[in-house]
């Protein structure tokens, strides 16, 4: 049995129950395989790996709030602060029912890498609560958050962990959060990116993470001959991330037909009407079936499928395995060519393996989606600074750090003799970095 599979087991049988962190790290060690065979007995000898898929820290408490009949509610909150050898810890904080134990230790060990490859000091970690904003008034919201934060500030400062935004955590939550903590702390630091520009948040953050999932395509493009000009686009989600992949991919050319949430998907042939999409979204946080009522010719399927739209190149931009292998081969049948995941781990592995044995290039969310925890760093660069850049130089910058990432995944592909293969490519880029990192630093 090689390294690889030793330690893959030894992940399964100490994390019982935890399939989202098992799928992350097989997927991983799979990548590294090799790598970790022309160094396995260094590796071996330090238990580089062994210490690589074991958080540093995991925290847990309870969070009790009163909502607005009076009543006690209680949530489970969480912070895995999961590698810290080359910087504090940094990844979001993710309030939704599904949110467990599981799916943040997945989370905070894809953050390793993504963080890895932005080539910004920084590690990961990951948090959030099984607390559900969708519904909730703002003073309910406001005493979930405080609650939250009371226990969390225990554990997070700006050269320690820098938790952010994620599914659930917009601009309303990180107010919140972050009131909290300067009240408890009596502290005003860069403890939380996402902030409002009013308090030390950055220029094009909201658009950073869509807008990085698109300059990562043009790149994957460009290598190939090809560009956005002309194709047909379908983007999963209707959240930040799927809003500003579509804004910035639309301005690059494409036609973007279809998008979607948790109960079913739009399709428009003329192209999506992104202002209607941010009014129901970003305004009135409706449902995307209101597009139909309000764009002539469009037409609101409920329910899954939204993959059958014939396109040329497909954003998942939603959730953790939206893309199942059903989805995979009729993309791959309707003449897909690029699969760029804007989500984290949106593809699950069997339908990732069917894209790019059949001709897809397929990125990976570790690369695809950098651009916002790299945007959130930038964001902790002007906090320390007390400095406020443009959004041109921000957005330059973002655009730049994309463009190294890619260069990076490419290389590193190149070097195993695995060409056009992104998944390899990003794991090896960015564990690469981590390692060199933990071997220096002695057995910590």
């Amino acid at each position: 049995m090689s390294y690889t599979e030793e330690v893959y087991e030894r992940v399964v049988a100490q994390n019982p129950g935890e399939p989202e962190f098992h799928q992350a790290v097989k997927e991983v060690l799979d990548s590294l395989e090799v790598v970790i065979e022309r160094n396995e007995e260094e590796y071996r000898e330090l238990s580089i790996l062994e210490r690589l898929v074991e958080p540093e820290r995991i925290i847990s408490f309870r969070v009790p709030w009163v909502d607005d009949k009076g009543v006690v509610q209680v949530n489970k909150g969480y912070r895995v602060q999961f590698n810290s050898a080359i910087g504090p810890y940094k990844g979001g904080l993710r309030f939704h029912p599904s949110v467990n134990q599981s799916i943040l230790k997945f989370l905070g060990f894809e953050q390793i890498f993504k963080n890895s490859l932005t080539g910004l000091p920084i590690g990961g970690g990951k948090g959030g609560s099984n607390f559900d904003p969708k519904g909730k008034s703002d003073r309910e919201v406001m005493a979930f958050c405080q609650s939250f934060m009371t226990e969390l500030c225990k554990y997070i400062g700006a050269d320690t962990d820098v938790p952010a935004g994620d599914i659930g955590v917009g601009a309303r939550e990180i107010g919140y959060l972050y009131g909290q903590y300067k009240r408890i702390r009596n502290l005003s630091e860069g403890v939380l990116t996402g902030k409002g520009l009013s308090y030390g948040g950055s220029l094009i953050r909201t658009q950073a993470t869509g807008y990085g999932v698109v300059y990562m395509l043009d790149e994957i493009m460009k290598a190939h001959g090809d560009s956005c000009e002309g194709k047909t686009a379908v983007v999963t989600g209707s959240g930040n991330v799927a809003i500003y992949a579509v804004e910035k991919i639309t301005q690059l050319g494409a036609k973007v037909v279809a998008m979607n949430d948790s109960n079913g998907y739009i399709y428009d042939p003329n192209g999506i009407n992104l202002d209607v999409v941010k009014d129901i979204k970003e305004v009135k946080r409706g449902r995307i079936k209101e597009y139909a009522q309000r764009v002539e010719g469009s037409v609101y399927t409920e329910g899954l499928g939204i993959w059958n739209i014939k396109c040329d190149i497909y954003l998942p931009c939603a959730t953790q395995n939206e893309l199942d292998l059903e989805g995979a081969r009729i993309l791959v049948a309707n003449g897909c060519k690029y699969i760029v995941e804007g989500a984290n781990m949106p593809t699950t592995l069997d339908a990732t393996n069917y894209v790019m044995n059949n001709g897809v290039l397929f990125m990976p969310g570790k690369a695809a989606n950098a651009g916002g925890v790299a945007t959130s760093a930038l964001e902790m660069a002007q906090n320390s600074m007390r400095l406020s850049w443009s959004a041109e130089e921000v957005d330059t910058r973002l655009h730049s750090i994309m463009k190294d990432i890619f260069a990076k995944v490419d290389d590193a592909a190149k070097r195993y003799d695995m060409e056009d293969n992104y998944v390899v490519g990003a794991n090896i880029a960015g564990f690469e970095k981590v390692v060199d990192a933990m071997k220096a630093q002695g057995i910590v």
